[in-house]
């Protein structure tokens, strides 16, 4: 039921500490979303220079990276028209200053996820899609993207970007149209990043995360009984050892967990001992995820 609620969304963004497994988590709940039929699209924030269109993946999942400059071009174009568009990116000046002004590639960022979250009024593109994940930066840079649209706003007031930031402000604070997941690894630095996250979340947008996910969860193999054994047997031997760190390394990471629980319900993903996380690792996983949402 729970699961059924977030993906009935617009708009689902993705945050959480660099290298918790944001990008897993996306994937997850659009492999998810995909499975019940809905037509999906995945968005990153380029961080270098590539391909901006809207790409099939898998059937029903999407795949797009999002660059400011690009965004501002398809703004420009929407609001003044494409020859005078070309005219204005084409000065260095202009761009560079664009560029320059504070929270405007956040603002044109969000604004093309915004875009892309619309049913019946896209700007760019042709065929709506069901869902929308955002797979956004990390926490600071995410809270900057929820809050830059009332900024501009407020500090616009009248005209096209103060509407149009209005519009995509309404929207992001919309519990029935925008849903956020936290990501987490079960690691000190991660948690205590997504506590703080949690409270910015209350204290500015007077909101609660719809998931919190904690990525890369050892399994409990052994008991601590069957520990103190296995070193009576024989600690210096390379197993034992392994058994050892193994334990220890799943005992840390649940004291994480149940901190974190403390401040907020929190779902969990298993660590998986793979070099890579291929299309059927990630199939796995979304299976687990869909069961504990």
């Amino acid at each position: 039921m729970f699961l059924a609620f977030l993906l009935d969304k617009r708009l689902v963004f993705v945050t959480g500490k660099g290298g918790v497994g944001k990008t897993t988590v996306s994937g997850c709940l659009a492999l998810i979303a995909a499975r019940r039929g809905k037509r999906v699209i995945v968005c990153e924030v380029a961080q270098e220079e590539r391909g901006h269109d809207e790409v099939e993946i898998a059937p029903n999942i999407h795949s797009i990276a999002i660059d400011p400059e690009h965004a501002m071009r398809e703004y420009l174009s929407d609001q003044v028209g494409t020859a005078l568009s070309k005219l204005m990116t084409s000065s260095r000046i202009f761009m560079y200053l664009a560029a320059a002004a504070p929270g405007m590639r956040e603002l044109l960022t969000i604004g093309k996820v915004w875009d892309l979250a619309q049913l019946d009024q896209r700007r760019t593109g042709d065929t709506p899609y069901d869902l929308v994940i955002l797979d956004a930066p990390a926490t600071g840079h995410a809270l900057g993207m929820l809050r830059t649209p009332r900024t501009f706003r407020d500090v616009a007031r009248v005209g096209p970007i103060s509407r149009q930031a209005g519009r995509i402000d309404a929207f992001l604070r919309d519990p029935a149209l925008t849903g956020i997941v936290a990501v987490a690894s079960p690691e000190e630095m991660p948690v205590n990043e997504t506590l703080d996250f949690l409270a910015a979340l209350g204290s500015e947008f007077a909101i609660q995360p719809d998931a919190v996910v904690v990525n890369g969860v050892y399994p409990e193999r052994f008991t601590t009984a069957e520990i103190e054994r296995v070193l009576a047997a024989d600690e210096r031997h390379p197993a034992s050892r392994a058994a050892v760190s193994e334990h220890r390394r799943a005992r840390y990471h649940r004291g994480q967990l149940r901190r974190l629980r403390r401040r907020t319900a929190a779902v969990t993903l298993p660590f998986l001992f793979e070099a890579d996380l291929g299309p059927r690792e990630h199939e796995r996983l979304s299976t687990v995820l869909e069961k504990r949402l």
